[in-house]
């Protein structure tokens, strides 16, 4: 019970930091120092816990190993984002996307879809000026197309190994990133359905004059399709069909996508010095430090003990566990982070591991992701599309149940 209190007590802090308008990374740092103090963790027992990994796994599965990967990683999204906007790329992708689909709502969905494969702190407002645009333009609401926006663009989460939880958890439950990828798809699949019934089919206007624009050939609007994300489809089957790691992947894509559009070499360094994200670094500093304190301070173990005692049936601590945590801090990683250590001893590790108890966790996680009032993403939204953040939560929560269910459905049939 004390170790559950204390988890609780740090995730207050995490929470209580974040409404004071903390970073995410600092806040995260703070939550995970408060909860190794609390549970005693000391440098000696931290280095055990180290050593310990070390020692009984791979190499990739170290906490060491994942912070620097995964670090990498997002500093180098930022910079194929950066790329992309200094070639001029990122401008073309919103004509490109309106000459490829004739339909109105495909479009609305598809162009945060699209650029969701590129994720970035903050990168829902890649995105949102091409969405209000597209929705003024039709006579959307500004709720809804906050929501459209917000929506489609986290759809990719559970699959894409840009997202940096992908490969922590692959890490983590020593799966291949096939099986991990081919459960999740079940989430997305579910996740683009509901958002096209209860987001697309209701409230866009009907069609009027005004609609319809001249359009370049389709020939143009591909070749600019193609410029776009080629680099980020390049990284992902490097990571899934040759176990490439993903920020080597992606270094690889940004050098080929420099010499391909013939940058001149001293624009290189500025590209690149968009990877100066000090809280990017913070914040998986301390999602992984929370994780270690977890695991060094016995509280994994304490915990379980604890829903044990109450008898709580296992799937729902699975899917709630995750759930809380996510939509207490708005952040995957951390609530993988945070939460996996405990439910691993749910549904296992290796080729043991059952699939559709952690896919029902990893709906948990997107859930809460959806419905979190501290999630950065839907701040964003709320400000941008200037409409209140509980009316997008209200037009979301529909189309995210459709991902709960789904998680819930897939353990049903794997019994």
């Amino acid at each position: 019970m004390y170790a559950l209190g204390v988890i609780f007590v740090s995730l207050l802090i995490l929470v209580g930091l974040l409404r004071l308008k903390v970073r995410i990374g600092l806040a995260m740092v703070v939550a995970a120092g408060a909860l190794a103090v609390l549970l005693g963790v000391t440098p000696a027992a931290m280095w055990r816990q180290l050593v310990a990994e070390w020692e009984g796994g791979s190499l990739t599965r170290a906490t060491p190993y994942l912070f620097v990967s995964l670090t990498s990683l997002l500093l180098l999204v930022n910079v194929m984002g950066e790329a992309m906007t200094q070639i001029g790329l990122s401008e073309r992708l919103v004509p490109a996307m309106q000459g490829l689909f004739r339909s109105r709502r495909v479009a609305l969905a598809a162009i945060p879809l699209l650029m969701g494969l590129l994720p970035t702190p903050g990168g829902i407002m890649l995105s949102a000026p091409m969405v209000r645009e597209a929705g003024d333009k039709i006579g959307v609401g500004r709720s809804r197309t906050a929501a459209i926006n917000f929506f489609f663009r986290h759809q990719w989460e559970p699959v894409w190994p840009l997202f940096p939880a992908v490969p922590l958890i692959q890490s983590m439950l020593a799966v291949s990133a096939a099986r991990l990828v081919g459960h999740h798809l079940i989430l997305t699949g579910a996740g683009i359905v509901g958002g096209v019934v209860f987001l697309l089919l209701v409230g866009i206007p009907p069609r009027r004059a005004e609609h319809l624009e001249a359009r370049a050939g389709l020939k143009v609007h591909a070749l600019d399709f193609v410029h776009v994300f080629w680099p980020i489809v390049l990284t992902a089957v490097l990571y899934v069909q040759l176990h490439v790691p993903p920020a080597i992947g992606i270094f690889l894509a940004i050098v080929g996508l420099l010499l391909l559009h013939r940058v001149e070499w001293r624009r290189w360094p500025g590209i690149f010095k968009a990877a100066r994200e000090p809280d990017t670094v913070l914040l998986l500093f301390g999602a992984l430090w929370f994780k270690l304190n977890l695991e060094a301070g016995g509280a994994v173990g304490d915990v379980l003990q604890f829903f044990d005692r109450m008898h709580m049936p296992p799937l729902l601590v699975v899917f709630l566990l995750p759930m809380l945590v996510a939509a207490s801090t708005g952040v995957t990683m951390g609530t993988v982070a945070i939460t996996y250590p405990f439910l691993m001893s749910y549904f296992g590790t290796g080729g043991d591991v059952r699939m559709g108890s952690e896919t029902l966790a990893f709906a948990g996680v997107v859930f809460g992701l959806m419905i979190s009032p501290i999630h950065l993403c839907l701040a964003l939204s709320a400000s941008y599309f200037k409409t209140p953040l509980v009316q997008i939560i209200l037009k979301v929560l529909p189309a995210a149940w459709c991902v709960a269910g789904a998680g819930w459905v897939l353990v049903w049939l794997a019994r």
